[in-house]
């Protein structure tokens, strides 16, 4: 039986996988390559060196910031409250704050990463932002619900330490209930 073909987007999301359950100094060829069962072959068919892979998860960490803006763009339709806290419920989950704090925390060494992770965050906020104008806020105000909703999530996510959920559903739910008041 043959090893299975993999993709590159197959080889983002194991790096995503075991930088998240693991932090950085797991990121190597043989962790990778065991973690998905092929052989380093595999691995030299899609990416020159670790360098290069290390590339290719920062890039992808900018134009997708993992699965929790393919959510973002599914509900671009809701009522902006149901919106919001869609959002900070994606932000929150056990598979995102694992990896937003190894990302955070690799961009603290790395102008790369730090640009990137930069990049997402503007994304983020101006849809959060856009909710908060959608609800009615003039666009000052809206900016800074959204700055300050997004860095309580994050804020969150940092104190939680190793909780698998820094907020239960209702605790979301009040927090954005303050946020939204006139």
């Amino acid at each position: 039986m043959s090893a299975p073909r993999l993709s590159v987007d197959d080889w983002i999301t194991a790096g995503y996988a075991l930088l998240g359950d693991e932090g950085l100094g797991a990121l190597k060829i043989d962790r990778l390559c065991t973690r998905l069962g092929v052989t380093k072959g595999s691995f030299y068919w899609h990416f020159a060196d670790i360098a290069a892979y290390r590339t290719a998860l920062i890039d992808a960490w900018a134009q997708q910031r993992g699965e929790e803006h393919q959510t973002y763009r599914h509900i671009a339709e809701m009522a902006p409250r149901e919106r919001l806290s869609k959002m900070i419920a994606t932000l929150v989950t056990p598979q995102h704050w694992k990896l937003e704090r190894v990302m955070r925390e690799w961009a603290r060494t790395d102008d790369n990463v730090a640009r990137s992770v930069e990049a997402a965050d503007r994304r983020v906020v101006h849809m959060v932002q856009q909710a908060f104008t959608d609800l009615g806020f003039a666009t000052a105000d809206a900016e800074l619900r959204a700055r300050t909703t997004f860095a309580a999530g994050i804020g969150f996510l940092q104190i939680a330490g190793a909780r698998p959920h820094p907020l239960t559903a209702a605790q979301r739910e009040r927090f954005l209930d303050l946020m939204v008041r006139p």
